[in-house]
């Protein structure tokens, strides 16, 4: 099948790299058009609009900011849906609320275009091996016809349910992150305070039940001072706004995601924003002096 992209950022860039090195044909969009280069030279044809990609693709991935940028890429000038032909399926690997999910896969229904909501968890590391985690939304046969191709992306592939379900997983996942990374700093933090050598705070936190992906790697760099963005500050900020304005859509308060949005808006406010997220460390450093 033929793949498309539209949005080469980190990680667009990155699962175009994993596509292309496992033999797939690609085409990308990207609004900035120097963006492209690592993927155009690795073999990837880079076109003028996200009508191109579709045109040119059997599948077509968006991987773009947020919500209004998908409904800009699928449905605005030029855009995915513009370039409909038979055999076109749609999917969205953005994170953004399920609310406006649904919404983007009822204007594809209308327009007789297949949709799928395909979120991931993992970074550019991963994702450039084909060892993300993919969470999939929508019927199960269009599904069915994709998951060759998701299997080249992700190492696990969970079908969920209906379109929507995959992105109402997603920013659950993603409130994870944030609160671990929480959670982490501030404990290096208060050790810090106390004069513990915080190494020995994490090798005693990772000798414990209470271990985490997160506290076994990407603590250690932390404590060097390396926030070579993964996934930036500014965008795990984003996605604390789409779960929180998801939760009051589904009537629910959730006290820790309100407070940790406010910390990270402070943290982006502070210029913290286009470092990896786990500088929320540096930051509380900073503002607890």
């Amino acid at each position: 099948m033929r793949i498309g992209i539209v949005g080469a950022g980190l990680l667009g860039t990155a699962v175009g790299l994993n596509l292309l090195r496992k033999g797939h044909s690609l085409t990308v969009y990207n609004r900035t058009r120097s963006k492209t280069a690592p993927l155009q030279k690795e073999g990837a044809k880079i076109v003028e609009s996200p009508k191109k990609v579709s045109e040119n693709s059997d599948i077509v991935f968006s991987i773009v900011k947020n919500a209004d940028a998908v409904k800009k890429v699928a449905f605005g000038d030029e855009c995915i849906a513009c370039g409909k032909h038979d055999g076109l399926i749609v999917c969205d690997m953005s994170t953004i609320n399920p609310i406006s999910s649904k919404e983007i896969a009822k204007e594809f229904s209308n327009r007789g275009i297949p949709f799928l909501d395909t979120p991931v968890m993992g970074g550019p590391n991963v994702a450039i091996t084909g060892e993300l985690v993919m969470m999939v939304g929508g019927q199960k046969e269009i599904f069915e016809k994709c998951k060759p191709v998701f299997d080249d992306i992700a190492n696990k592939v969970f079908h969920l349910g209906p379109n929507s379900s995959a992105h109402s997983v997603k920013i659950a996942m993603n409130l994870q992150i944030a609160l671990l990374a929480l959670a982490i700093s501030e404990g290096i933090t208060l050790a810090r305070g106390a004069n513990i050598d915080p190494e020995i705070f994490l090798k005693i936190l990772n000798s414990t039940y209470f271990k985490t992906g997160m506290s076994e790697n990407k603590a250690y760099k932390m404590l060097k001072g390396d926030y070579n963005p993964t996934f930036t500050l500014s965008n795990l900020k984003k996605d604390l706004d789409t779960i929180n304005e998801a939760a009051k859509s589904y009537g629910l308060s959730l006290p820790m995601a309100t407070r940790a949005n406010q910390v990270y808006k402070d943290a982006e406010d502070k210029g913290f924003g286009e470092l990896d997220y786990t500088a929320i460390l540096d930051y509380l450093n900073k503002s607890s002096k």
